[in-house]
């Protein structure tokens, strides 16, 4: 029976897991590692105090499902022990379903069992089974973050689930998760809500596969939770446990290609054989790895199931296109054909709107929505304008180059002051937001090279000077043109202007280096794109240089990048780095959650790129290339786009799983593309 009224701990020894057990739920409220100096919590503290809403009811092994007897369906939950045994065990019931739940201590790891039997005398259908397991996925601020938080990479994937607890700042010991025994099918988040802004990622749950229990029959859920030292070590243990590891060569490939994809095992597996979108495809066998190579024949999502030892399965997703030029090519018509605003009465008259694929037409921001300026004529929209400026130089097609010099003299004569500074709307009101300056430079540094006026890199620099005018070298403005900027003034012979944005530069890296680890909170406290920019400006800057510093800085940074992002063998999660609010700002159905891709996990390979030209190691531009090609699902063979895929099965119980309508701030995914294959 439980004793006392206090928690209950476990302690072990060092890099082993404690986890300590709530005396009024019988659920988890702590997980550690022994030996941990930071003493971190992998999960949400669910006694109000993290959060006001994050209660015990949301507590780790707690949970909820539809159970459905006769046709008829009730809401379950289980949040109260109704016993507990000698051995721990501890017992719920909710309608006719009995949970009990094991756990014990072996090997320094911690091992659940979820046992769901049917005490009624009906058959029982449950379905939207969700395990609440609350990672510690937040955003406070920089080295709460580096620290005492978790990049929480879920893999869904049947059989073969697991979840990669990565330390934000990259420093092992990290968490792990693999499943044993069961299903899980999916995970939704819920308790996302407008008071945690975009620094709580939400209060996951993991979703079991639907049961049919008949009188008596019962089912199991079983994982086990360790310590790990890393991506390698995580795998590693993954298949120490018995269970698989599926990848792939790679995770978008054009039509014609052949597609390899690998699943491992340790031990031996019984009547393996696999299947490519439910229709059975060769597997050969070597050294323990089963092996499909498939010629890819029609663009759409492919999805690739391995069964096995009778009646396990899990898969790898993949997606076909037809090309990646062809994709890039259309994209850029449809902007030029549908996207700009070509109303001369309209005030934004040559400006790259935000496109409703549902409706087919400009979305021209004049209805309520969460974020005016997030949809609005400047901003994150500068995109389709260096996008269109790079296929240019590609292509020099006449077409882009008349769309494109409209765009120029409306951000120039419309968007911007006269002394430069840069402004979202037309109207010159709301936000002077330091993000739009790099973004409206590049745009004008890319002129230049496509045009050869040296007009358009006096454009470029002063619009910099205005932005350090206004926001001084602290800012991380995403996208700082470090190589492009002094390369073409260096190269126009713009002396004068090379120098002091040099110096302007090294400024911004000085402070960098002084920060550190410590980033500044923006627009969000903590995120992949605040570290990201830090090291493509501290890269940058070794490349024109040559001074160590700022290599050597970015190396230091380099871990806290690389937790942000998984190794799940699916398009929409490979080394995407985990973002989950761009939906609800940005999107047409203002969706909170994991949005997966998100098109700023492209900077991620910017700042892989970069890293490559640094130091000579190629996995690092291979990594970068990976993720740009699985950026391009978010662009669809007729051109059209979308800003975000909304990834779990539900948010705040509602379904998603979707591309957002609203073609909005997406093409600075291809911007990147671009860059990461060369085309600079």
């Amino acid at each position: 029976m439980l004793i006392g009224g206090s928690l209950c701990s476990f302690p072990l020894f060092a890099q082993q897991i404690e986890h300590k057990i709530s005396p009024s739920t019988g659920a988890v409220a702590k997980i550690s590692i022994a030996g941990d100096k930071q003493d971190m919590n992998w999960l949400l503290e669910t006694n109000g105090r993290q959060y006001p809403w994050i209660v015990d009811s949301h507590s780790w092994g707690l949970g909820y499902f539809s159970e459905t007897v006769n046709g008829i369906t009730h809401a379950r939950t289980w949040k109260t022990p109704v016993g507990i045994a000698e051995d721990g065990t501890v017992t719920y019931m909710s309608g006719n379903i009995r949970i009990d739940v094991k756990r014990k201590l072996e090997n320094g790891e911690l091992k659940e069992e979820y046992i769901f039997t049917n005490r009624g005398t009906q058959n029982a259908y449950l379905s939207g089974i969700g395990i609440y397991t609350p990672f510690n996925d937040n955003y406070p601020d920089a080295m709460t973050c580096v620290n005492s938080r978790t990049d929480a990479h879920i893999w869904a994937g049947g059989n073969g689930a697991y979840v990669n607890a990565m330390r934000m700042g990259g420093k092992a010991p990290h968490l792990g998760l693999v499943l044993q025994e069961g299903t899980i099918d999916g995970y939704e988040v819920n308790e996302r809500n407008y008071a945690a802004f975009s620094n709580f990622r939400g209060l996951f749950s993991l979703n079991p596969k639907d049961m049919r229990l008949k009188p008596g029959e019962q089912q199991k859920i079983a994982w086990v939770v360790f310590s790990h030292e890393g991506e390698e070590d995580f795998r590693n243990k993954v298949l120490a446990h018995g269970n698989v590891w599926v990848e792939a060569e790679k995770y978008v490939i054009e039509k014609g290609e052949t597609a390899k994809v690998v699943l491992h095992s340790n031990k031996p597996l019984a009547k393996l054989y696999a299947q490519k979108n439910g229709v059975t495809v060769p597997v050969k066998q070597e050294n323990g790895q089963w092996i499909i190579e498939s010629k890819m024949e029609q663009p759409g999502d492919v999805r690739f199931d391995f069964y096995y030892d009778g009646g396990k399965n899990t898969h790898a997703q993949c997606l076909v296109i037809s090309g990646e030029k062809e994709l890039v090519n259309r994209r850029v018509n449809f902007i030029i054909d549908h996207q700009q605003m070509n109303d001369k009465s309209d005030p934004r008259y040559g400006a790259y709107m935000v496109y409703d694929n549902e409706t087919d037409e400009l979305f021209l921001n004049d209805r309520p929505t969460v974020s005016f300026h997030d949809r609005d004529e400047g901003a994150e929209r500068l995109g389709m304008g260096v996008l269109l400026l790079k296929q240019y130089r590609l292509t020099r097609d006449k077409k882009i180059k008349e769309s494109i010099l409209r765009y120029y003299k409306f951000i120039r004569e419309v968007l911007q002051d006269k002394d430069y500074t840069t402004w979202s709307t037309v109207d010159h009101k709301g936000r002077n937001r330091g993000y739009n300056y790099p973004w409206v430079a590049n745009l004008y540094f890319e002129m230049y090279k496509a045009f050869g006026d040296k007009q358009y890199l006096t454009d470029g620099y002063e619009t910099m000077q205005a932005m350090f005018r206004h926001f001084g070298y602290g800012f991380y403005a995403i996208d700082i043109p470090i190589s492009i900027g002094l390369q073409t003034l260096k190269g126009a012979g713009m002396k004068k202007e090379y120098e002091d944005l040099k110096e302007d530069y090294l400024k911004i890296g000085d402070t960098y280096i002084k920060n550190s680890l410590n980033y500044p909170k923006h627009e969000v406290n903590f995120e992949q794109s605040i570290v990201a920019p830090s090291i493509m400006v501290l890269t940058q800057l070794y490349l024109e240089t040559g001074m160590q510093k700022y290599l050597d800085e970015a190396k230091k940074q380099m871990p806290v990048l690389e937790a942000f992002g998984g190794r799940q063998p699916s398009f929409h999660l490979n080394e995407v780095g985990i973002r989950h609010w761009d939906g609800y700002w940005f999107g047409k159905y203002e969706t909170w959650g994991d949005t997966f891709p998100h098109y700023w996990s492209t900077l991620t390979a910017a700042a892989y790129h970069y890293y490559s030209l640094c130091t000579g190691d190629k996995s690092y531009q291979k990594r970068a290339e990976n993720i740009v090609r699985n950026n391009l699902c978010l662009f669809f063979e007729d051109g059209k786009a979308s800003c975000a895929y909304m990834y779990p099965n539900k948010v705040n119980g509602v379904r998603t799983g979707f591309y957002d309508p609203f073609a909005n701030d997406q093409d600075w995914a291809l911007v990147y593309y671009l860059l990461v294959n060369g085309k600079k």
